[in-house]
């Protein structure tokens, strides 16, 4: 497979661990291992004291895949393939699509999800994202009249990065409604699950409302676990998990085994983590609404419903590729621009889950008035 570079990886590889202020990431600060181990049962830090380093199950540790599905409603053992986050979609596209399939994805959308499916030969169809009473909207009606007979899956990606937004019950609804009604498989990245900003705004696992709905979810976004590099696919079509597990033999064959019990400790303590990370994204998100009004000749923002990412518009004359290798240049704060998605030359993407929020506001603040 010839693949094109990953914009944003590659990116993020420039500046992520030189700059001296990340204003653009979309995870929340992580925590530490200590941390993590404080919250671990007998049980679970008996399994750790006592850990060997030898290869583990391609699926996943049956504790691990235990603790993943109280968290879900009609997912069993049996419903689970763990892997990194990135190998599971690389995996599945691989092994669900093939040459001049039509699918359709959303856009602005992180890279890998639909860059692989355009690498095997697939025809790209994309799901406009669009401002409706000043908020950034994915028009279920929209997504409809892109279907055809020869669509083959969907994906979608809520909370969505790089936006923030998440359909209400009603919109999701209605998703899933077009997928079943055309026999169409749905890939739903669900990577931010539980970062709502409203207790309403939580989206139900596709996985649980589709029995041909695929759900990635893993530790980096909600848990604030990045470095564990660990995801699972939760599906009820048995079929296409047992296609990824043989798939997966050829890639990473089996996990980080030290990572598979901290992330099952994560798991059995889910509130710990999502608590203080809801709480550092509302008080950023606050931060940044009276930043932004301050500021409302340079930005236009869109508050995000949910997740811990923005897609802001720069008011600029040079495009945000030029103005953010500007600005990384003269304050040592890093943006992404929106040319990285694949989607205009105006826009960045803000993240609110970090300590130092305030700290770079108010350097990123001076510059703008500078």
């Amino acid at each position: 497979m010839n693949i094109k570079d990953f914009s944003i990886e590659r990116y993020f590889a420039k500046y992520e661990f030189t700059a001296k202020y990340l204003l653009s990431s979309s995870d929340c600060d992580g925590f530490p291992m200590q941390y993590v181990l404080d919250l671990a049962s007998n049980e679970e830090r008996t399994r750790w004291e006592t850990l060997k380093l030898g290869y583990t199950e391609t699926r996943g540790s049956l504790e691990l895949r235990k603790a993943i599905t109280q968290h879900y409603q009609h997912i069993s053992v049996d419903n689970v393939v763990v892997s990194s986050p990135g190998e599971a979609n690389f995996a599945l596209m691989n092994v669900l699509l093939q040459k001049d399939d039509e699918v359709i994805c959303m856009s602005p959308m992180y890279q890998s999800l639909y860059q692989v499916a355009k690498s095997i030969g697939c025809k790209l169809v994309f799901w406009q994202a669009e401002i409706r009473n000043n908020q950034w909207y994915f028009d279920p009606a929209r997504l409809e009249s892109l279907v055809t007979p020869k669509t083959k899956l969907i994906i979608t990606n809520f909370p969505h990065n790089p936006t923030g937004y998440s359909p209400n019950a009603d919109d999701w609804d209605a998703i899933i409604g077009i997928a079943r009604k055309n026999g169409i498989a749905l890939f739903s990245d669900e990577m931010y699950r539980f970062l709502s900003h409203a207790p309403s705004n939580d989206t139900r696992s596709a996985c649980d409302l589709y029995e041909n709905a695929i759900s990635l979810w893993g530790t980096a976004k909600t848990f604030g676990l990045a470095g564990l590099r660990l995801g699972w696919l939760t599906s009820r079509n048995t079929e296409i998990l047992s296609k990824v597990e043989a798939f997966k033999d050829y890639l990473s064959i089996c996990n980080n085994a030290p990572s598979e019990v901290l992330a099952t400790i994560a798991l059995n303590n889910q509130a710990k983590f999502v608590g203080p990370n809801i709480l550092k994204i509302s008080n950023n998100l606050k931060l940044f609404k009276s930043f932004c009004e301050r500021n409302a000749h340079f930005l236009n923002f869109h508050l995000p419903n949910s997740g811990s990412t923005a897609f802001v518009e720069l008011k600029i004359k040079e495009t945000a590729m030029e103005f953010a290798e500007k600005l990384v240049r003269d304050t040592g704060i890093m943006i992404l621009p929106s040319e990285t998605f694949d989607y205009g030359t105006k826009h960045t993407r803000i993240g609110f889950g970090r300590e130092n929020f305030a700290e770079i506001l108010g350097v990123f603040e001076q510059y703008i008035h500078r």
